[in-house]
């Protein structure tokens, strides 16, 4: 019998192949780098160009310059660090608090076993299926009425912002927490209190260093988040001393938003410098937290 004949492309057509999808991946790739980069290089020019307002705008403006920045520095009545200030610090304040309350909240969850814990899980998810929008009016009426009893909790203050924040960004946090514990070996722990350590020595110890990846990713996610919150911040704060960068430059811009685009695009780019710097600072972290999936025991 004759052994079957294998019938093989040849060499050349196959490089054809490997060339072609080549060129079409640098084409895709090519095209999704300019369609992301392309608003970032839009503002910077508005921010650059010296009429400043939208009917002249082009890509490569004529006459560039640094003008709209000092306008947007020089500005008393616009008090643009105090904006960025108070952003920085709400923010970091809620991030903070929002980490620790966070942390606690599932790993309770993910190691204790007690009555109403599926419950109240599956309620947590529930509510955040809503998005927050729907219970603004019923978020303005509630700091509203409790300012009347705690001034420092009511409307136009930070602390009341930041209550709401922290309210509405548990719930996820909760959940995404949870699942990376639920990943860590029980072994440690059983490990532990055979040596005599408590719950809490536990969890401060032995669990809390392991978490390091998801901790980074979760205080950067909720620090961008309130960050660039605009909607809660606009119904709750009220004073040009309260407000935040988002609101504030809202607020500047107005009605002559196509006047004022220059100085409204520099204050963009410089607001978005704390975050640009935490995650180049924090980028490695960032990855690792987000594809670390399990510990090697």
């Amino acid at each position: 019998m004759s052994e079957p004949i294998s019938i093989q492309p040849p060499r050349k057509s196959m490089r054809k192949q490997r060339r072609r999808s080549i060129i079409v991946r640098w084409i895709i790739a090519i095209f999704l780098i300019f369609f992301s980069i392309f608003p970032v290089l839009w503002v910077v020019s508005a921010s650059l160009n010296p009429t400043g307002t939208l009917a002249t705008q082009q890509l490569i403006p004529n006459n560039p310059g640094f003008g709209n920045y000092r306008e947007l520095l020089n500005l008393d009545q616009f008090p643009f660090w105090k904006w960025l200030w108070n952003s920085i610090k709400v923010s970091s304040i809620t991030s903070v608090l929002s980490l620790a309350i966070t942390t606690v909240a599932a790993y309770a969850f993910s190691r204790f076993r007690f009555r109403g814990r599926q419950t109240m899980l599956k309620g947590i998810l529930l509510i955040n299926v809503f998005p927050g929008v729907l219970a603004l009016v019923a978020t303005f009426l509630m700091v509203s009425q409790i300012g009347d009893v705690f001034t420092f909790l009511g409307l136009d203050n930070h602390a009341s912002l930041i209550m709401v924040y922290l309210g509405g960004a548990m719930g996820v946090n909760i959940w995404l927490m949870k699942g990376f514990l639920d990943t860590i070996p029980r072994d440690i722990d059983e490990s532990a209190m055979v040596e005599g350590a408590s719950d809490w020595q536990i969890f401060t110890r032995l669990i809390l260093p392991l978490l390091r990846p998801i901790l980074i990713v979760i205080l950067i996610l909720n620090y961008i988040g309130t960050y660039g919150d605009f909607v809660l911040a606009r119904v709750l704060l009220r004073s040009n001393e309260n407000y935040t960068l988002m609101v504030g430059l809202q607020i500047f811009a107005g009605a002559q938003f196509s006047q004022r685009w220059g100085v409204f695009a520099a204050g963009a780019l410089m607001g978005a410098l704390p975050i640009m710097i935490i995650y180049l600072a924090l980028q490695d972290q960032i990855v690792g937290g987000l594809t670390q999936g399990a510990v090697k025991g």
